[in-house]
């Protein structure tokens, strides 16, 4: 295990920017997720962990080793593509050996070393196949393999999962967490994909144009975005305009047009201020449907379209001019309730409420 320490990263294409001064520690032994959409400069920093990328500025240290400049071969990491990248014309054996065979590493130490990641990711009985044999998730845990059978310092992901079907993502998901905590080993995985992220990270950095927006743990990104762009991207929320009223201790109420929130300030850096402008952030499970308002956070209206998917029932929730998103789950009595008409109340918990600077 490893700690990987990034310092005043920028790196530069011609004229763009792709990173810009980042600082970045990933803990030893975590499983790490880069975040954020298209063109935001995670496979970047990726790719400069790698070694694939020299930056123009800052550094990169594996625990005291400064490998900034170092060759990539040189930096003995495990990299799984978004491709499998896997030889065809060998078997599953020969492809998972190649990094050893490359190493000059004495065959019975290789027989040894595949038999042990062949086993550690369930694919020892297919051996012998060749890549054209096997199933896309079958290909993927063959690269696992090829990518720990070297004893990498850290393991790097570039979107592994985005060529397989919904269900082997499910699969391949715990499988990846399972081996990567079974080696202890420093992982850093690049998706766009939420879920993937949520389900398995131990934390996470959420980019956006080259700058990190936010770090920490899924529930805490979730629950408290520090940024309406971390809010938009990280699951889906309604968005509420505000100006605020009072504030003290980390906590505000805000007026609206659809009424007044009592919330929780987003980022423990915004000081918010009495008039200030601000925007809410609430996710639609957060919601709770009431015949009844409660003492604060309750606002009245009714439900316009209804989606029944099963577990949930998805609602546009009509107030005050706005729509609101609202998600029930297990619903019960409301599902049935699309356009009728009758008012009900929104209402919801204090803690779900969070304040963002505008």
């Amino acid at each position: 295990m490893i700690t990987i320490s990034i310092s005043k990263l920028t790196k530069r294409f011609g004229q763009t920017t792709a990173l810009h001064g980042l600082d970045l520690t990933i803990e030893a032994g975590e499983l790490f997720f880069l975040l954020g959409p298209s063109g935001c400069g995670k496979t970047t920093l990726l790719r400069s962990i790698a070694g694939f990328y020299i930056p123009e500025e800052g550094t990169i240290a594996f625990d005291t080793d400064d490998v900034t400049r170092l060759a990539p071969h040189k930096r003995n990491t495990g990299m799984m593509f978004q491709s499998y990248a896997l030889w065809p014309h060998m078997s599953v054996a020969e492809n998972v050996a190649f990094g050893l065979v490359e190493r000059k590493v004495a065959k019975a130490e290789i027989d040894r070393r595949v038999a042990e990641a062949l086993e550690s990711v369930r694919m020892a009985k297919y051996a012998t196949r060749k890549p054209n044999e096997l199933s896309g998730g079958q290909q993927q845990r063959v690269a696992l393999a090829r990518a720990l059978v070297i004893r990498p310092r850290c393991l790097l992901l570039d979107e592994p999962l985005s060529n397989l079907d919904a269900k082997l993502r499910l699969e391949m998901r715990a499988e990846i967490r399972r081996v990567c905590k079974e080696f202890k080993l420093t992982t850093v995985y690049v998706t766009h994909d939420q879920k993937e992220a949520l389900s398995i990270a131990d934390r996470m950095a959420i980019l956006d144009s080259g700058h990190i927006l936010q770090v920490g743990s899924p529930r805490d990104v979730y629950r408290r975005p520090t940024s309406r762009t971390v809010a938009h991207f990280i699951g889906e929320t309604d968005f509420i305009e505000g100006k605020i009223v009072a504030a003290a201790s980390g906590r505000a109420e805000v007026d609206t047009p659809i009424g007044r929130f009592h919330g929780v300030v987003g980022d423990a850096l915004f000081r918010p201020a009495v008039g200030a402008l601000v925007t809410l952030s609430i996710r639609p499970e957060c919601w709770m449907l009431r015949e009844r308002a409660e003492s604060i956070n309750s606002v009245a209206g009714r439900i316009g379209e209804a989606t029944y998917l099963g577990e949930v029932a998805q609602y546009g929730f009509m107030t005050g001019g706005q729509s609101l998103k609202i998600y029930e789950l297990n619903p019960r009595h409301f599902s049935a309730r699309g356009d009728s008409g009758e008012n009900l109340f929104a209402c919801v918990d204090e803690d779900d409420v969070v304040v963002l600077e505008k």
